[in-house]
């Protein structure tokens, strides 16, 4: 997880640039404290932190972790309760499987304009492999297969919206992601939605639905089908310094980055495509995403998969670029 917490502090050193430090967090499920110091230390961003732990022997070790910290508070606290010092500027909890229980503690900690930063591991539940689970415990039909990371995204991301909206309140991801085992938000949390705005929470039909396939057991969700990310912070997150894994966060960065902006849920795979229209030969990524741009659609790697590429264009102009791609490609090996 050592890429997971440089980028927690790239984001906050973002969120909240330097010289701007009046601001308190909360670490709500600490351990050894290791994610909540690094941001207090590094981020420049915070004046306080409190951090909570249960377990006793974490407990111990977050304890000794705080002391050379100025503005560190390790708590031997239950993070499903609101520790003294609320309301935080910052919560973040990051626990072992779902975030569900920490919810209420944590929408109750959380000022208005703050920023509620959520991790879940539990992806054979987010992703469908346990069936039922999900509906079960996130009230969502789940997206299978290789599409089912960022599906398990998209359910955390829309429970989340669904339980704001009881309190009156609505997210804005600011930077979420997949990534390996796991699943992490950065949500900052404003009033109540309007009447009349767009509500970014709904499900999928596979009958209508115009973008990559997603399966044909529908309906799937209900999702979040609003952006992943807001441009304006994810453009400027850069490596920070100190980080543990400082090519690996880079490479990253630069998929965030380049699909920045493309707000259209899931994503194509070259390959699969090929393979689903009985194509000799996949398009390259950057053959598909350049035809793509230029005819005018926007069109970029994704962070989800290294050779998957996310756009606002219909399947069905995806389709025929590739088909052209494929013809293109053909008769080139002919007239070698």
């Amino acid at each position: 997880m050592a890429l997971d917490r440089d980028l927690a502090v790239a984001f906050a050193r973002v969120w909240a640039p330097q010289g701007s430090a009046d601001r308190s967090g909360w670490d709500v499920t600490a351990a050894t404290g290791v994610r909540g110091l690094r941001i207090l230390n590094e981020s420049g961003a915070f004046r306080a932190m409190t951090l909570t732990e249960t377990q006793p022997e974490a407990y111990r070790v977050l304890e000794q972790n705080s002391r050379p910290y100025p503005g560190a508070r390790a708590l031997h606290a239950d993070g499903r309760r609101v520790p003294e010092g609320a309301p935080f500027d910052y919560v973040d909890v990051d626990p072992y499987g779902t975030p569900v229980p920490f919810l209420p503690a944590a929408f109750a900690a959380v000022r208005e304009g703050g920023i509620l930063a959520i991790t879940a591991t539990d992806m054979m539940v987010l992703a469908g492999v346990q069936r039922g689970a999900s509906e079960e415990r996130y009230g969502a039909r789940p997206v299978r297969g290789r599409l089912a990371p960022e599906g398990g995204l998209r359910i955390l991301l829309a429970y989340v919206a669904r339980e704001a909206r009881t309190i009156d309140r609505r997210i804005r991801p600011l930077l979420a992601y997949a990534r390996d085992h796991y699943i992490r938000a950065y949500l900052e949390l404003r009033g109540a939605p309007a009447p009349t705005e767009p509500d970014p929470v709904g499900t999928i039909d596979p009958a209508r639905w115009d973008g990559p396939f997603v399966g044909d057991r529908g309906p799937y969700g209900p999702l979040w089908l609003g952006p992943l990310g807001a441009s304006e912070i994810v453009l400027r997150l850069e490596v920070p310094p100190g980080s543990a894994r400082p090519v690996e966060l880079g490479r990253f960065l630069e998929r965030l980055r380049e699909e920045s902006g493309i707000d259209r849920a899931f994503y194509y795979e070259p390959n699969r495509l090929a393979k689903s229209l009985g194509l000799r030969a996949p398009p390259s990524v950057p053959d598909l995403r350049d035809a793509l741009r230029a005819l005018g659609y926007r069109s970029g790697r994704t962070h989800a998969r290294p050779e998957g590429i996310r756009t606002d264009a219909p399947r069905s102009v995806v389709e025929e670029v590739a088909r052209a791609l494929s013809r293109q490609s053909q008769n080139a090996r002919v007239r070698a």
